[in-house]
């Protein structure tokens, strides 16, 4: 392989090899690509493709993990460097950005401390030194008051806080090359421009390198010089960024790039009933203060809403906002104190008792936002598909009921023979869709969907919107669609309402919003879309 002489960082025909079952798995297969001084380079593909594998192989973070090739940077072979080489690499030289800040953040100690011990381990400088350094790099990460979030800990800050914490952390030592591991997954789109707006101005600010490892197309798109494209554990192509796009070689490339929310949603008829209704929908927790008093935190207020039969209502916001608190007290499942009148299929429900509600569970259910989470892993896919049918329908015998989630797995595109498997076996797509089938199968009138793609690829995310607009189609289903991303909204919802601090600030249908919103917020949202 020819390495450019700018190159700070060159992989060449690297092979990685993890043990199983008593031999030996191949994860990256002769992979080669280099980044150079100053440069932004994005590793792309989906889930399982190995990207992150090879990106943790640079500073040799992958446990009991078999190399071949060369990982060469600066001149040095990492792959061959002892660990005390390693030591005085790790951090100073090359730094790393972790998908989950709050995973990665330790939470006994803070941020602060955190950053300063960085600071302390690479650069033998006082305690005062690196407390003043620490709070330069917070202040340059536009983290607000930095010298009072010195003594933060990482729960007490939000997500997209904690994201700019990891990066001052990374930037303690003016590193040469910083690795972004999938840096704004999950995050609200106006969280996501500005960590990108931050990377980009710090990577022209320092001059440093920076080795993105995502599968967001348009945030590639928006801010890497060259690309290359990784599909199980092999290097398809790269080049410059907007020559990719424009002209990819590889199939699989293409498909990624086309792999954007396509509007799919079907007509609801003009004189289609509503299905569920609130007026003045409220919902008011309260925190202690002090040793004895309450303090009361409206999440939603006076909300104001309708949804049809067989229509899609669109709700969006970021975190905090209230979306999320407004589908489980429209559901009555929310936790704090409810307010308001809440109708469905016509019958006031707000202030039924939980016993008298149960039965009309089975035609109202929730598809959660994490499908790692929300599965229960001791349970098999027959027991936890078939749940539902078990409470609501204990009239229908063994071979029945299992007739019956064996069809519904395969209306969501599963195979029926996966019944005694368990989630752990399943990727991320594929226990989505056995979340939407535990939902499904008792034949609800509405669903509940909270974030149910942004964990997903981009494809895979397409995949489970095609799924979830036929099943609209073929039932008349009507869905409560909680996201932040905007470009699902555009696809799937015939009428979207905005959140902001607990209140809608603007509601209307989905194609006119975004050709004229009114509210600021709404123009907000709409412009921070990468």
């Amino acid at each position: 392989m020819n390495v450019p002489s700018s190159a700070l960082l060159s992989i060449e025909s690297l092979s990685i090899d993890f043990a199983a079952g008593g031999g030996a798995v191949r994860v990256v297969h002769d992979v080669s690509f280099s980044v150079a001084r100053g440069e932004k380079f994005a590793l792309v593909g989906e889930s399982g493709s190995g990207k992150t594998v090879t990106a943790l192989s640079v500073l040799k973070l992958n446990a009991d993990a078999t190399y071949g090739g060369r990982v060469v940077f600066d001149g040095t072979d990492l792959l061959a460097a002892p660990e005390r080489t390693m030591r005085g690499v790790r951090g100073k030289r090359i730094a790393m950005i972790f998908q989950e800040p709050m995973t990665a953040l330790n939470p006994l100690y803070s941020i602060g401390e955190q950053i300063c011990e960085t600071i302390e381990h690479h650069d033998a400088v006082s305690r005062a030194q690196a407390t003043e350094r620490a709070v330069e790099l917070l202040g340059l990460c536009r983290i607000p008051e930095p010298r009072r979030r010195m003594g933060s800990f990482a729960h007490q800050l939000s997500g997209g806080q904690r994201q700019r914490a990891m990066i001052a952390m990374a930037l303690a030592c003016n590193p040469e090359l910083l690795i972004a591991d999938e840096p704004t997954t999950a995050l609200d789109v106006t969280v996501q421009k500005q960590i990108v707006e931050l990377l980009d101005d710090l990577q022209r600010r320092i001059g440093m390198a920076v080795l993105l490892i995502t599968h967001d197309l348009p945030l590639v798109r928006a801010f890497a010089d060259r690309v290359a494209v990784m599909q199980s554990g092999r290097l398809l192509e790269s080049g410059p960024t907007e020559q990719v796009f424009a002209q990819p070689r590889e199939d699989y490339t293409r498909r990624l790039i086309d792999s954007r929310p396509r509007r799919s949603v079907p007509p609801v008829p003009a004189d289609a009933p509503a299905l569920l209704e609130g007026e003045g929908v409220g919902c008011r927790f309260y925190f202690k203060q002090g040793w004895f008093g309450r303090q009361p935190f409206d999440a939603v207020s006076n909300v104001d809403m309708t949804l049809a039969r067989g229509e899609t209502l669109g709700i969006v916001g970021e975190s905090g906002s209230g979306k999320t608190t407004l589908g489980m007290t429209l559901l009555r499942l929310a936790s704090g104190e409810t307010s308001g009148r809440i109708r469905f299929d016509g019958k006031p429900i707000d202030s039924l008792d939980s016993r008298t509600l149960r039965p009309m569970r089975r035609r109202m259910q929730v598809v959660f936002q994490d499908p790692y989470n929300s599965l229960s892993p001791r349970m098999t896919i027959e027991s936890i598909v078939g749940e539902g049918l078990q409470l609501h329908r204990p009239e229908l015998s063994d071979d029945e009921r299992r007739g019956q989630v064996v069809s519904m797995l395969e209306e969501v595109g599963l195979n029926g023979s996966m019944l005694n498997r368990y989630p752990h076996e399943f990727s991320g797509g594929q226990r989505q869709r056995i979340a939407i089938a535990r939902a499904a199968i008792l034949r609800p009138e509405l669903l509940l969907l909270d974030e149910p793609t942004s964990a997903l690829d981009v494809s895979v995310q397409q995949q489970v919107l095609e799924l979830l607009a036929e099943l609209q189609r073929r039932y008349g289903l009507s869905y409560l669609f909680i996201t932040h991303d905007l470009a699902i909204v555009a696809a799937m919802s015939h009428r979207m309402m905005v959140m902001k601090d607990g209140v809608v600030v603007e509601h209307g249908r989905t194609p006119a919003l975004f050709e004229a919103p009114s509210h600021p917020y709404t123009k907000e949202l709409l412009a921070a879309t990468l």
